[in-house]
């Protein structure tokens, strides 16, 4: 209601025809909740006597209802009338708490409530230790005063609703709400808010979803079936990890495979943020909700090891798979155009599912939904639904390889890296050419996390402490190039280094960069960037730059000539940037940053990155171990 069709009259009577008991108060009798209106006169009487006009919803209630009776809203049974309204004066003593509590630079809004105590107009004359306090000195353009609801058995700060009408309407929503659960209560408010819920229903179908979201805001606020599950859906898709869980769907099981991961997902989230949680209430919250609690442990089960997988049928289901076989390999800017294509083919399993939610759940697919993706497939007609497509998101991953030396938004940049392209070779052969003994691909998971467990040599039997093995990350990088890249490990580029290049060239040429940044520890030790390409079995030509010196062999390009790309009065980070430029202008070179820093590859541990020490060379390992004291 508009401020200028708003009617007094017409919203109070239909608030007391509507009125039934609430449901766990089936004996109540119906009572009046207005009374007669007080005349111009009354009105103007009880002004002059507070000394102050009084704001202007409140005065034109009184001209129709003097006074109210709430039914318990918020410890609040009953208004009074001009006859019972008076200052509150502060009995309680609440000032000079809440003026302690300002600090050196309070907010305005705190510097009202302090103040709202003294000045404000008290308006209940019925309640549960609470308090209806109109503040004459938090007013808005309209002439409108703040009206703030104190629970003082609540020891919370008071609800604030910018003006009377404002509360009285909240409290008439509210009073839907109670009684929304109730298949005995409707009214023509009800069955206008369900067909509301319904049009949104439509709406979001055909990607309208930002029409949808007002018309689902509001039946929520009347406590309408349907529309909290609808609007968490489009909430969830605009915002896709920030792991909100209740989706009050595993009751049924046409939604069990969709919510139930996401779910589990979020559970897994919070035990992530709060070690020692415990999943047993989860667990039983979701057993009480209908779904099978062994089923339950094993879907947590699942998401927790990375291993769940969103496998829905039919022609959304082979689009999911072909999502995701290019996404294990770096291409999750390929995936997600395959996953928006089939979009239309998306069909929902029942009517309280607009969209298809597993893909968050999945370890492989859900990191690719951003929220502007999200906002995206919200906007692409589905299931049945018509309407013109949306513009395409812009994709992730920027061209090459200069982004490494770039600071991300989302990502520090990885300060030390290495990699080895192999071209023209599937990245499942990687492992067979550079790999351990036995080593074969993981199933797709986090770089960074298998790197960071990985064990250290003196973790292992039959490695030796000078053995450098890194735990890569496997996919394709074009058309042509795999690639196994190591962004975690830390590891230095020594004297002893042994390049993988000639092993990874037996079946394609093979091209090796490793960066090591500069060590804050050792002023003597300044950055290194390495560069090698093999083929056939053979290396081709390499160099090695570490501060102002290069070693160089074999017959190098002139567009990789060391000597052009690393120039003594750039800074490293131009100079890193020259080069990257360069590889991918000269050879085609590129990686895919989403996947790396944000996606789930696969990984394998390669063989030994440094010899071992030859007569007169050193060689030191050093390990840190922290103890409580």
């Amino acid at each position: 209601m508009s401020s200028d069709t708003f009617n007094w009259q017409t919203f109070l009577n239909r608030w007391q025809e509507e009125w039934v008991p609430r449901p766990d108060e089936d004996d109540e009798p119906l009572v009046p909740l207005c009374r007669p209106g007080a005349d111009a006169a009354v009105i103007a009487a009880v002004e002059e006597r507070l000394g102050q006009r009084l704001p202007p919803s409140y005065r034109d209630f009184l001209a129709v209802s003097d006074g109210w009776f709430v039914e318990q809203a918020a410890g609040i049974y009953q208004l009074g009338g001009t006859a019972d309204i008076d200052w509150f004066g502060d009995p309680f003593g609440m000032t000079p708490l809440y003026e302690q509590g300002l600090g050196d630079d309070p907010r305005e809004e705190e510097v009202l409530l302090a103040g709202m105590w003294r000045r404000a107009l008290r308006l209940e004359t019925d309640s549960d230790m609470s308090h209806a306090l109109l503040d004459p000195g938090d007013t808005d353009e309209d002439g409108e005063w703040a009206l703030y609801v104190y629970k003082g058995w609540s020891g919370e700060f008071p609800d604030r609703y910018p003006s009377f009408r404002a509360y009285m309407e909240a409290m008439y929503r509210g009073f839907h709400g109670d009684r929304a659960g109730s298949p005995e209560f409707v009214n023509a408010t009800t069955r206008a808010q369900d067909a509301r819920v319904d049009e949104a229903h439509a709406l979001a179908l055909r990607g309208r979803y930002e029409e949808a979201l007002p018309l689902l805001q509001e039946a929520l606020s009347f406590g309408r079936p349907r529309s909290g599950v609808l609007l968490n859906q489009l909430r969830h898709l605009s915002a896709p990890h920030d792991h909100q869980g209740h989706w009050l769907l595993t009751t049924d099981p046409l939604y069990l495979p969709e919510i139930l991961p996401v779910e589990a997902a979020a559970e897994a989230a919070r035990t992530a943020r709060r070690p020692g949680h415990d999943d047993d209430h989860w667990v039983g919250m979701m057993a009480a909700r209908g779904a099978d609690r062994r089923t339950v442990e094993a879907v947590l089960s699942e998401v927790r090891a990375g291993t769940h997988r969103y496998a829905p049928g039919g022609p959304w289901g082979r689009a999911v798979a072909e999502a995701r076989e290019s996404a294990v390999w770096g291409a999750t800017d390929a995936a997600w155009r395959a996953l928006r294509d089939a979009l239309p083919l998306w069909e929902a399993p029942g009517p309280l599912l607009i969209a298809p939610l597993g893909l968050l759940a999945d370890p492989v697919l859900g990191p690719l939904i951003t929220p502007e993706r999200g906002r995206e497939l919200l906007a692409t007609p589905r299931a049945g639904g018509t309407g013109p497509a949306p513009d395409p998101v812009p994709d992730l991953d920027p061209p090459g390889l200069a982004w490494l030396a770039e600071p991300a938004a989302y990502q520090e940049s990885f300060d030390a890296y290495r990699c080895v392209w192999v071209e023209g070779t599937d990245p499942a052969r990687l492992p067979a050419l550079i790999g351990e003994e036995g080593a074969g691909l993981s199933s797709p998971t986090d770089p960074h996390t298998v790197a960071r467990r990985a064990p250290r040599p003196h973790e292992r039997d039959g490695v030796e402490l000078w053995e450098d093995r890194a735990v890569v990350a496997v996919g394709l990088a074009g058309d042509v190039w795999s690639f196994a890249f190591d962004g975690y490990s830390g590891h230095y580029l020594s004297d002893l280094f042994l390049s993988p290049g000639e092993a990874a060239s037996c079946s394609g040429r093979a091209v090796v960069v490793w960066r090591d940044p500069r060590s804050s520890s050792q002023a003597d030790r300044p950055a290194a960037f390495h560069l090698s390409v093999a083929e056939g079995g053979e290396e081709l030509y390499a160099f090695t730059v570490r501060g102002a010196e290069i070693r160089r062999s074999g017959s190098i390009p002139e567009a990789l000539d060391p000597a052009r790309l690393f120039r003594p009065e750039d800074d490293e980070a131009d100079s890193e940037r020259r080069l990257l430029q360069a590889l991918h202008t000269e050879l085609g070179l590129s990686l895919p940053r989403f996947a790396l820093t944000r996606g789930r590859l696969r990984t394998f541990t390669t063989r030994s990155w440094t010899r071992a020490p030859g007569p007169g060379e050193g060689f030191a390992y050093f390990r840190f171990e922290r103890h409580r004291a």
